[in-house]
């Protein structure tokens, strides 16, 4: 009977070892993509089950059965992360369990620009493949609470930069994170501003700061158009500027802005209202942000553009006159 009883665990033990051996051959065997890359996407919530049969859906040749119990007698097919996953050729069924099991998403990414305006930001989240459009139906007070922002205007909050994230990301949350880079680069900037600054708050420095990312065609005239405008704003001066003018306008602006425009009052008219407008209009970067925290120090009260990004400064008006005729209006005026 013992004889037996031995036998028989023998066999047994030599079945598991080759059930044991198949298995791992199976786990390391490469399994066939119709592409090269395949993207395919765990739900929040999905069981092993699920995911198993997603992938297979998404064109890799795995049976999701198989799939199951070897993430199932290895302890990992309660551990599974949701997420979109990328795999290439020469995937097995254990890395692709070694990749849900560890959350190794893959990752897409946004690129929001200096000088955009909350319209364009709305519209590259929303246009975007891999993000989810949880924005598209919010108006932007709503937009602005579910963020947590205090603010009750979105233009120039969010901070332009590259943000990576998981595919099939929120949208709202992308904004998060851009909200919550901008507070942290402005209160950076307001703490370093220049004592003299004729600024009340962080938020008015946002204003100008947005305004002197519209104004500046070459990144080193950044400083002195700033002083421009800080110089303006101390002796009440208007600032005069044409980029807050045409955002007044909205869509409404035809590309072309004409003497009317700028004798038609209107919140962001600064030929017509003294100080900034009410709100920023468009999103700075971090070289605006610092240059509207600290002017560069100069008597300039005007500038020009040369026609090639660079700008030319004057102190008085006679001068700028000159420089309107020789760089705008041309020999001879």
């Amino acid at each position: 009977m013992k004889a037996l009883i031995l036998r028989l665990l023998i066999v047994l033990a030599l079945a598991v070892a080759a059930l044991s051996a198949a298995a791992w051959w199976y786990a390391q065997r490469p399994l066939k993509l119709v592409q090269p890359v395949v993207d395919f996407t765990v739900q929040r919530g999905f069981t092993m089950r699920q995911a198993a049969a997603a992938i297979s859906a998404a064109g890799v040749d795995v049976s999701p059965r198989a799939l199951y119990w070897l993430a199932r007698v290895t302890g990992k097919a309660e551990r599974i992360l949701a997420g979109s996953y990328e795999v290439h050729e020469g995937v097995t069924p254990w890395l692709l369990i070694l990749k849900l099991s560890s959350g190794d998403v893959s990752q897409a990414e946004l690129r929001l620009l200096e000088g955009w305006n909350f319209r364009q930001v709305r519209a590259a989240l929303e246009t975007h493949p891999d993000l989810l459009r949880d924005t598209a139906s919010l108006s932007e007070a709503d937009i602005l609470r579910a963020i947590g922002a205090s603010e009750q205007h979105p233009e120039g909050l969010f901070f332009p930069d590259t943000y990576l994230f998981d595919k099939q990301s929120s949208s709202l949350a992308v904004l998060r994170r851009a909200y919550a880079a901008m507070k942290q680069r402005l209160a950076q900037a307001w703490e370093a501003r220049d004592p003299l600054l004729p600024l009340a708050s962080p938020y008015e420095a946002l204003i100008l700061a947005s305004i002197i990312e519209k104004e500046t065609g070459r990144p080193e005239d950044r400083g002195l158009v700033a002083s421009v405008f800080a110089n303006r704003l101390r002796i009440g001066m208007r600032l005069q500027t044409d980029p807050t003018v045409i955002y007044g306008y909205g869509d409404g602006f035809d590309g072309r802005l004409r003497k009317w425009h700028l004798e038609t009052d209107h919140p962001y008219n600064t030929y017509t209202r003294a100080g900034l407008p009410p709100t920023p209009i468009a999103m700075p970067g971090s070289d605006a942000l610092n240059a509207a925290v600290r002017p560069a120090p100069s008597d300039y009260l005007y500038f020009v553009s040369r026609g090639d990004g660079s700008s030319e400064f004057s102190s008085n008006l006679n001068d700028h006159n000159k420089a309107v005729n020789r760089y705008q209006r041309g020999p001879g005026s």
